[in-house]
């Protein structure tokens, strides 16, 4: 059977943590940070989980 091919659009979100946990950013961080309030754009620093329905097709694609 062939090797399975990581999906690199997940794996570019995507960060596996020591303990195999999946951890993402938060969206809408990127441009357009003059209207949002400070602490909005703290928030985006911190990396969020990924939610449990996510995670299991997350771990498919990245081949875990």
């Amino acid at each position: 059977m062939p090797k399975m091919k990581t999906n690199k659009a997940v794996a570019k979100r995507i960060k596996v943590t020591a303990t195999g946990k999946l951890r993402r950013r938060r969206p809408l961080a990127g441009h357009l940070k003059s209207r949002k309030s400070q602490k909005r754009i703290r928030a985006f620093r911190k990396d969020r989980p990924v939610s449990k329905g996510f995670s299991k097709r997350a771990k498919k694609l990245l081949g875990l």
